[in-house]
């Protein structure tokens, strides 16, 4: 049985508590809120105490999807990535750009949303950025 805690930063929000994930034999199985963190100042919210339960959840999709035939046919990266790129474009050159939303995740990084919105305003050419988060 190996044990480890991993310092990270909560996905939930723009905040940026750390906590520790706690891994058990490879899985994640709780959360511990770093006591010395100066953001959080040892604390945790709801979200936070909870940040690691989609990680290994059932539900959770780990490969590409592309609906096929009136089903969805599992995929490789780069066939789904080519897929989104040449609709994408098809979409930006029928109808312009502001045809287009994007809406960003609270499960991703501070620095992953701040790209994505770099990637909508800047690649797609639209603002219609939104974030669940906000909410």
């Amino acid at each position: 049985m190996e044990y480890r805690n991993v310092l990270t930063t909560c996905v939930y929000c723009g905040t940026g508590c750390r906590l520790y994930l706690e891994v058990l034999d490879g899985q994640v199985v709780g959360i511990l809120p770093a006591k010395t963190d100066p953001v959080s100042e040892g604390k945790l919210c709801i979200k936070g105490w909870n940040a690691h339960a989609f990680i290994h959840h059932q539900d959770r999709l780990t490969k590409p999807l592309i609906r096929g035939n009136g089903r969805f046919i599992e995929a490789g990266w780069d066939e789904a990535l080519d897929l989104v790129a040449e609709r994408l474009t098809a979409i930006k050159e029928k109808d312009g750009p502001d045809a287009i939303g994007v809406l960003s995740s609270a499960k991703a990084t501070n620095e992953e949303n701040y790209l994505l919105q770099k990637f909508t305003r800047a690649v797609l050419g639209t603002n219609n950025i939104d974030h669940c988060a906000r909410l």
